[in-house]
């Protein structure tokens, strides 16, 4: 703030001009804070100048309030010029500175560049009383994104005004609240304010009290004030709708991937293990081999003794031969070892390997199933949105239809009213000629208020009649919208409990599978543990290896048992469907139903209009006619009255001459 201070003390020192005292402490006094306030100051041309080219950069304040400060148009239009550049400002107050066209074009301006003010207070000032200005502003407004609060109180904003605005608010998609109290809008503005709202989805609140603006039009755009907020909030719950599925799936996807990568690094163990025994196997081969050669070196030795003492040991040749054949069948047996080793190898690399495959087809068939099951979510998210759609078209033709309606009844008592106050008028300028022709339009004009106000009870009890048909739409659409929501929670609850059962289904699958692998690792470890004892033990690992082959036929059918439960249950949820699919058909046809009923109505709307509009012309044309008699008659008496004031004149004057020719002349005073 120091800063701030210090640089617009030099700027005003580079102008030639002393800064202003009150300028200087309300700086002071704002030190270290992001709200710059120089409310009820009155700040001078080069002040607003100097505060707008350091406004240009300026990164620290969010809040500027120059409400009530007797900016002149140079020094106002120099402040927004320097605020167009800004980045930072968010909230700008210039309530009370009498701005005018000029005002108004730099206000324009700022709304056309500046991206980042979304609060801009204009509260009593002049902005509506030069047209082509006031145009800019609102084209600056309607090119404008960011806005979001805009108060325009006691502007003297009158119906072209209000027409221009409504423009700007067809084009612009971001403000919400606008106030346009105490000025001149009148009925046409607030019509045209009313259907630019039939366009505008973003504005939720509008302010037009105190601008001469009938009750009816106020209550159509509270209601399209209603239908924006409820828009607005049904969007937001769908956003957060979707946000927390879009977390659970992504919770899903992890939790699927870290189960994969588990099964992964299970099957990466079981080929580590495999490997192992494999090379412990072979040592174990690489040993015995080691121990058949030496007892190969060991006959070659004896051999060699034997012919060294064959001379010698010729009595020893049998116990010779004896040993030769233990050696062959020691040979024999060594063989026979090797070759079950081998095969109890090959057997178990096939089912490590048929365990893999099955392990791999079961996380294909597990992914299958959960792309169907995002598929039917997405399809029934599909169907919830479109139902919304054609829920917000009724009501939007609901609340058209309402206000056309209200606007078409305001517009015939309008002119009842008209029609009253005239003969009102001609009764009361016609009883001050003549009796007699008072008495008559008396009596024609009761008769023609009788009739009058015949067809207006008519008309009521028509539009009394529309309106509790209107309500009753409403309650239906509001009781079908209802059903129709509760259908859709159901099917999200069912879904979610499908895809709960599913996963338990899953995880007890692998749980499971996990058991199965944990039984074959210790079989594994038996196996590396009683190498020795292969021969005895081989019955007990083929009872073992039936029964694991038993649990597996056992897990296959609960598993194909489990896919027809979950094929019925589809089918079931397509079936509910196709009902759900045929009742909104139905609703649809009767919903067509009741517009047919509302065309007709406003074609006999359109007939009873045209008939009081005849009506009316007929009782035009014998006002005029009664006008015209009564300016002749007029002119008659004002004819009659001149003659009379000449007549009285000349026996005036005659008098006078006769008094004057007469001996008591000398008695009276002369003037």
């Amino acid at each position: 703030m120091d800063d701030f201070r210090r640089s617009f003390i030099r700027l005003c020192k580079e102008s030639g001009v002393e800064p202003q005292e009150s300028v200087l402490q309300r700086l002071q006094e704002t030190t270290g804070r992001s709200h710059l306030d120089f409310a009820t100051q009155s700040l001078s041309v080069d002040t607003c100048g100097a505060l707008g080219k350091l406004l240009q950069d300026e990164l620290q304040f969010t809040e500027i309030v120059l409400s009530d400060c007797m900016l002149s148009e140079e020094g106002a239009k120099l402040l927004l010029c320097g605020l167009c550049t800004n980045t930072v400002v968010k909230s700008l107050d210039l309530k009370g500175n009498n701005l005018r066209a000029v005002g108004a074009e730099a206000l324009g301006k700022l709304l056309r560049q500046n991206k980042s003010i979304r609060s801009l207070t204009l509260e009593w000032n002049n902005l509506g009383i030069w047209e082509e200005s006031f145009a800019l502003f609102c084209e600056g407004l309607g090119a404008n994104g960011i806005l979001q609060c805009l108060d325009l109180r006691n502007n003297q904003i009158n119906h072209q005004g209000a027409g221009e605005l409504a423009m700007a608010l067809k084009n612009n998609s971001s403000l919400q609240e606008l106030d346009l109290r105490w000025n001149t809008i009148g009925l046409l503005g607030g019509r045209a304010l009313l259907n630019c709202l039939h366009t505008n989805r973003v504005l939720r609140q509008l302010e037009l009290a105190g601008n001469n603006v009938p009750s009816d039009i106020l209550k159509a755009v509270d209601q399209a004030m209603e239908h924006n907020q409820e828009r607005q909030n049904i969007l937001c719950k769908n956003h957060n709708m979707t946000r927390v599925l879009s977390k659970e799936v992504l919770c899903l996807k992890e939790e699927k991937a870290k189960q994969f990568l588990d099964l992964m690094d299970t099957i990466d163990r079981q080929r580590e293990e495999i490997t192992r025994f494999n090379r412990v196997s072979t040592t174990r081969v690489g040993q015995l081999q080691e121990a058949l050669t030496e007892r190969h070196s060991m006959l070659n030795s004896l051999k060699a003794k034997l012919q060294m003492t064959e001379a010698a040991l010729a009595m020893s040749e049998q116990k010779i031969h004896s040993l030769g054949e233990l050696l062959s069948t020691t040979q024999e047996e060594q063989a026979r070892l090797v070759e079950s080793q081998a095969k109890e190898l090959q057997q178990l690399k096939k089912d490590s390997a048929d365990r893999e495959a099955r392990l791999q087809r079961d996380l294909s068939s597990a992914n299958d199933k959960n792309l169907l099951l995002r598929n039917e979510v997405d399809e029934l998210e599909r169907k919830y949105k479109g139902q919304q759609e054609q829920l917000f078209h009724v009501k939007e033709t609901l609340t058209h239809t309402t206000a056309e309606l209200k606007l078409r009844a305001a517009q015939a008592e309008e002119r009842l009213e008209m029609e009253k106050r005239r003969f009102k008028q001609g009764l009361e300028d016609a009883e001050s000629l003549r009796l007699r022709e008072v008495d008559q339009m008396m009596r024609h004009l009761e008769t023609t208020e009788r009739s009058l106000q015949e067809r207006i009870q008519r008309l009521e009890t028509i539009r009394i009649g529309l309106e509790e048909e209107l309500s009753q739409v409403k309650a239906a659409a509001v009781m079908e919208r209802g059903q129709v929501e509760e259908e859709l929670i159901k099917a999200k609850s069912q879904t979610r409990l499908e895809e709960q059962q599913r996963l338990e289904h899953l995880e007890d699958k692998l749980r499971l599978m996990a058991q199965s692998r944990d039984e074959a690792q210790n079989y594994c470890l038996q196996q590396k543990q009683a190498v020795a004892e292969v021969l005895g033990r081989e019955s007990q690992l083929s009872m073992q290896v039936e029964g694991l082959k038993r649990r597996l036929e056992d897990l296959q059918q609960e598993l194909s048992g489990k896919e027809q439960e979950k094929v019925a249950e589809v089918n079931k949820v397509r079936v509910e469907l196709q009902e759900q699919i045929g009742r909104l058909e139905a609703e649809r046809t009767a919903q067509e139903g009741l517009r047919e009923k509302i065309a007709a109505l406003e074609r006999q709307l359109k007939a009873l209009s045209s008939n009081h509009r005849e009506a009316l012309l007929d009782k035009d044309s014998e006002i005029t006619s009664l006008l015209e008699k009564l300016r002749v008659r007029e002119a008659e008496i004002s004819r009659i009255r001149e003659e009379e004031a000449q007549r009285a004149s000349f026996l005036q004057n005659a008098i006078l001459t006769y008094v004057q020719g007469s001996p008591l002349s000398s008695f009276i005073p002369k003037k």
